[in-house]
């Protein structure tokens, strides 16, 4: 059994994720660590995405205008008792009718994003193997769902996936968004 730090459970939410994912996680959160000082105040959201590949593209969901009408990942908010990889397979039938096997998902990415005082850790999952009918199954929240090339994305993709799909491409396992 491994052991982690006192500093690990301040995520509950997220268990059965991987060691690899909690040891960027907490090296990140170790270095700005000050005795006595809470090394996080407020809530962390957290999330996984989806990227799936089919012939060479990638799965993306476009967003009905009040949504902001851009192109996104299938994926969104890990709930409580429920592991990254169970959110994934959720939110992908939910949002685009698409079956998967928790085996067929790897990690490859982590984000932590911070935004005024928000702080966001989002775990992305690839996979190449899937079932189901595919289509943008919630209307309300997304237009279609479409294929498309990593080296010919849409211009209006989301600047957070963009620079996710940029950070996995180039073979980096963690990145970070700070804005004010």
């Amino acid at each position: 059994m491994i052991r982690f730090p006192k500093c690990c459970y301040i995520w509950p939410s997220i268990p059965r994720v991987g060691y690899v994912a909690f040891k960027f996680v907490t090296t990140e959160l170790r270095s700005s660590y000050k005795p006595g000082k809470p090394m996080i105040s407020g809530n962390i959201n957290v999330k996984a995405r989806l990227i799936l590949y089919h012939k060479g593209q990638i799965l993306l969901l476009k967003q009905t205008k009040p949504n902001g009408g851009n192109y996104t990942l299938v994926g969104g908010n890990v709930e409580l008792r429920e592991s990254a990889r169970q959110s994934v397979i959720r939110e992908s039938f939910e949002e685009a009718g698409i079956v998967l096997k928790p085996e067929d998902l790897h990690l490859v990415h982590v984000l932590h994003k911070i935004k005024n005082q928000q702080q966001r850790i989002v775990m992305y999952f690839k996979a190449y193997h899937w079932d189901g009918e595919l289509q943008a199954r919630e209307t309300h929240k997304f237009k279609e769902a479409e294929w498309f090339y990593l080296d010919n994305l849409p211009k209006n993709l989301t600047p957070t996936v963009r620079h996710v799909l940029y950070e996995y491409r180039e073979g980096n396992f963690y990145s970070e968004i700070l804005s004010k």
